[in-house]
């Protein structure tokens, strides 16, 4: 599988570990994403590059983050992360696992939003018309 070439020895059973041990909120995330977007494969504990996505759609170039309680102490330890996930070309949701728990369908609704966000985005032609994403209404401010 071209996704493992390169990385080091023990990433394929690590991944699987992680896997095995998942937590509750990203097994029902990820049954949740399965059922709202069956048209998308969701993948998850994927190595990427040093690290390892949550939820990551290869089509999409979307990673989802389920971030559990020791993410709120330590925001700078994912910096160096997000800075890798986005230099590969994906975009990163975080999500926390309270939000999943309690609010999982406005978790999906947010994952959906983005999609549709980043799929008009694509759709939208370059050139002469790139002012007017300043304009677009309807965006989080």
């Amino acid at each position: 599988m071209r996704l493992y070439e390169k990385q080091p020895i023990g990433t394929v059973p690590r991944a699987r570990q992680l896997r095995r041990q998942a937590s509750e909120p990203e097994r029902r995330l990820l049954r949740a994403l399965s059922e709202a977007y069956p048209h998308l494969k969701w993948r998850h504990q994927t190595p990427l590059g040093p690290f390892f996505a949550d939820m990551l759609c290869f089509s999409e170039k979307l990673v989802i983050e389920v971030d559990g309680d020791t993410h709120a102490v330590a925001k700078g330890h994912d910096a160096p992360r997000e800075d890798f996930i986005a230099r590969q070309g994906y975009r990163t949701i975080r999500v926390t696992n309270a939000d999943v728990m309690q609010n999982l369908d406005g978790v999906i609704e947010h994952i959906s939003f983005s999609l549709r966000e980043e799929g008009a985005r694509a759709a939208t032609p370059r050139g002469k018309d790139e002012g007017i994403s300043s304009t677009k209404k309807g965006g989080p401010a």
